[in-house]
């Protein structure tokens, strides 16, 4: 019998590494249509969440290079 380099302690598990086993699992159910329908619309929500935040966003981040009017209170104009 071979030597492990770890030690393991437990002899079962030291003999699983040779066991096979023949036993298929089952197959995977397939999704139904409410299911998929149910990811193309959370797929969807997010990614027009994005874009939507994007096209919201994008004024607010963009700098004024020359602001045209310059603001001047009315209280100070008549002193």
């Amino acid at each position: 019998m071979f030597r492990r380099r770890e030690p393991v302690p437990f002899a079962f598990i030291a003999e699983a590494d040779k066991f096979r086993s023949n036993v298929a699992p089952p197959p995977r159910r397939r999704a139904s249509v409410g299911q998929i329908a149910g990811r193309w619309l959370m797929g969807l929500t997010v990614v027009a969440g994005i874009v939507g935040a994007l096209l919201i966003g994008t004024p607010a981040l963009s700098q004024d290079q020359s602001p045209t009017t310059t603001q001047h209170s009315e209280a100070s104009t008549g002193r």
